[in-house]
């Protein structure tokens, strides 16, 4: 089965027999199977992104059972930043080399907070996506950094006006089970997590011609046949339109302060086959997990087929897992070479969507060309301090 997978399309029957490999042989023939497709579809090449991460706002009108991230008005830490706070935190990200600034941020949280309504108007905005759109054009215009918005979800006409500062963007679909909206589930209290909305956005992205970024979280209650459907409807989305950039393969975390906080975390084994069930399934698109939330056991993500390791700061924390610092962007590189591979930068644009202008608003694709090499990866700028 793993050969008949390797050689044509994976379907729903043989990847949901696959994602129960257990430990041994066939666990083995899976992962090496996963990581021979990654070395003859994307080579010995593992990217990564050198980016800032700019929490726009943490307040949010979701209540997920695994999040740190989200605030209510008054909490501890409950923040929105001003114009001048992000492009502080962007200038000092450039000085360190990097080239991307990824914005987090709460879902519509003026829907349910008075609070943030008068925040937004004391700036100028009705609703928080239009201040987005104000701090990525600023960003875009008055810096060297890349904005790669992940506000939640977004309908056609803010997709389109984002389109015209950003290069890329991102929605994690999470997973497709309508069942994790249900009564004690991670997406109980939710409503933007409802898996027909977030498929909804992924698809004007693409009727958009927008590079997206997307991803399940696994470990939140689904079940083994659910992440692969999750997958599928990726897989589908992306053939329609070809712009799905970039697939994550998260890792649920449990943390003390949330209400999931005894909830299991998947294993290594789990993980390992479910991103290898990716590659298989998604075969030449790029697969990436996050090396800070396997801690020091990371490199064993290679093994699964993964070629990508996402965004990596060398100025700010990973704000939605606090407790789990990014590696060093030099250890990064050496552990990657020790287990076979060149680590290279990129762009928040892949370098397979840099020489495509239909993907890009004519003003964005000027910016990302002068930031890209002649393979489309990041141009190394020699008078930036490097990290």
């Amino acid at each position: 089965m793993v050969e008949e997978a390797r050689e044509g399309r994976v379907t729903r029957e043989i990847a949901a027999t696959l994602i129960r490999a257990n430990e041994g042989e066939e666990l083995s023939s899976l992962l090496e199977a996963a990581a021979h497709m990654r070395d003859e579809l994307k080579g010995r090449f593992i990217t990564y992104s050198k980016k800032v991460f700019i929490p726009l706002t943490n307040l949010c009108r979701d209540y997920c059972g695994y999040c740190t991230f989200r605030k209510d008005p008054g909490q501890p830490g409950a923040k929105t930043m001003s114009p001048d706070e992000v492009l502080a935190v962007v200038e000092a990200g450039s000085q360190l080399g990097c080239k991307e600034a990824l914005f987090s941020l709460g879902d519509r949280p003026e829907a349910l907070f008075p609070e943030m309504r008068a925040a937004l108007s004391r700036l100028g905005h009705r609703t928080t996506l239009s201040y987005l759109e104000e701090v990525c054009e600023r960003v875009l215009r008055e810096t060297d950094l890349l904005p790669h918005p992940n506000p939640g979800l977004m309908g056609r006409a803010d997709m389109e006006r984002l389109r015209q500062s950003s290069p890329s963007m991102g929605l994690m679909l999470e997973s497709v089970s309508d069942r994790l909206t249900g009564i004690g589930m991670a997406h109980d209290n939710a409503p933007d997590k409802r898996p027909a909305l977030r498929l909804k956005t992924i698809e004007e992205a693409g009727r958009l011609r927008i590079p997206f970024t997307t991803g399940i979280l696994i470990g939140i209650g689904e079940t083994l046949d659910e992440r692969v459907d999750s997958l599928i409807a990726i897989r589908e989305i992306h053939e329609r339109y070809g712009h799905v950039q970039e697939v994550i393969i998260q890792n649920f975390r449990a943390k003390p302060d949330i209400p999931m906080r005894d909830h299991p975390e998947p294993g290594l084994n789990d993980h390992l086959r479910t991103i290898a069930v990716s590659r298989l399934i998604l075969r030449d698109m790029n697969v990436q997990a996050p090396p800070n939330l396997s801690d020091e056991q990371y490199p064993f993500l290679l093994n699964a087929g993964i070629n990508d390791w996402g965004g990596i700061s060398p100025l700010t924390r990973d704000y939605i897992n606090p407790e789990k610092p990014w590696p060093q962007i030099d250890r990064l590189a050496e552990r990657t070479a020790e287990a076979g591979f060149e680590l290279k930068e990129r762009l928040s644009v892949y370098p397979e969507f840099v020489r495509r202008e239909e993907f890009f608003d004519e003003r964005v694709l000027s910016h990302v060309r002068l930031m890209a090499d002649e393979e489309g990866y990041a141009r190394t700028n020699h008078n930036q301090i490097e990290c």
